[in-house]
């Protein structure tokens, strides 16, 4: 049924013209008596019945005309619900403890009034993930895909590099540096349990390895960040990585030492993923957020090629 139709027999209802009804909708005569033509064919009946003084509802008409107001009010009701601003915006944020986490808390904390809907599809891959925000599942993600990989409909921003730190106990040998080379590495034991094949934390840490000569061991189940963070305060040797601006806890009595990398600066490259055109305000004010307010990038920053900057 067309609801431009309808919305023309509603018109014409609560007028009694259509020349009334034309000047209302803003459209010819001639429109609107073909839209109601259309209907009457439709639905088999007349509905209205044209008059010296214009036009009347019939029978059918006056029966036909509560119906078609809620018909009207759901459709109202539907398109309201789905325009830029009507709900939450739904950012996917891989995991929670993470710099992008961290930063949307932060755009919230500015933005109290805005309202965000914040989910982790930690089993999503890079790819995966554009597919749900191009299926609109979420609005946005973010996640370090490679430029090529980017499907059609979907905008990438590079807006969050996270640099990364090197977290030890307090006996490992680099424990009381200032700050390391990620050549100052090579040789040591990192350990960054849960890496799975085909995410894109693999490539990045695949492309860091190649890049600066590391071992990155990523053997062994994933037992959660609070046994990571037990078997580094309990070795000399074990260190792994982490974002500058991940937040981690743990007793203070593992006196882990976090130790900035630097020349290079190994960031993470968080590149926030968004349909096409979307125009939901909480999405515009998120990203000039970022923009302006969020961590600037370090000069001598090192990413793997295959992100786009």
């Amino acid at each position: 049924m067309d609801v431009e139709a309808l919305r023309t027999f509603l018109a014409v209802a609560e007028t009694g013209q259509f020349q009334a009804a034309a000047d209302e909708l803003r459209i010819s005569q001639q429109a609107v008596s073909k839209r109601i033509a259309a209907l009457e064919r439709h639905i088999e009946v007349t509905l209205l019945v044209r008059t010296s003084r214009g036009s009347r509802l019939s029978l059918d008409g006056q029966v036909f005309l509560p119906h078609a107001k809620k018909v009207l009010a759901a459709i109202e009701q539907a398109e309201q619900a789905v325009r830029p601003g009507s709900r939450p915006l739904r950012v996917d944020v891989l995991n929670r403890r993470t710099s992008p986490a961290q930063a949307v808390y932060r755009f919230y904390r500015s933005h109290p009034e805005t309202e965000l809907d914040v989910v982790t599809l930690s089993k999503e891959n890079a790819a995966q993930a554009a597919q749900a925000v191009l299926g609109g599942t979420i609005d946005a993600s973010f996640r370090a895909l490679p430029a090529d990989q980017i499907p059609a409909g979907i905008s990438a921003e590079r807006l969050l590099d996270a640099p990364l730190e090197l977290l030890v106990g307090p006996g490992h040998p680099l424990a009381d540096a200032p700050w390391v080379r990620p050549a100052d590495l090579a040789g040591h034991r990192i350990w960054i349990p849960g890496i799975r094949p085909g995410t894109e934390w693999a490539a990045f840490y695949q492309a860091l390895s190649e890049a600066f000569g590391l071992s990155i061991d990523a053997l062994g189940p994933n037992f959660g960040d609070e046994v990571l963070m037990d078997a580094l305060a309990d070795s000399a040797s074990l260190a792994t990585l982490v974002g500058s601006g991940d937040r981690y806890l743990w007793p203070q009595t593992h006196d882990l030492r976090r130790i900035p990398l630097r020349d290079p600066t190994p960031v993470y490259p968080h590149v926030l993923l968004f349909r096409s055109g979307d125009q939901h305000p909480v999405l515009t004010a998120l990203r000039d957020h970022l923009r302006t307010a969020g961590p600037r990038t370090p000069h001598d920053a090192w990413a793997p090629d295959w992100v786009d900057r």
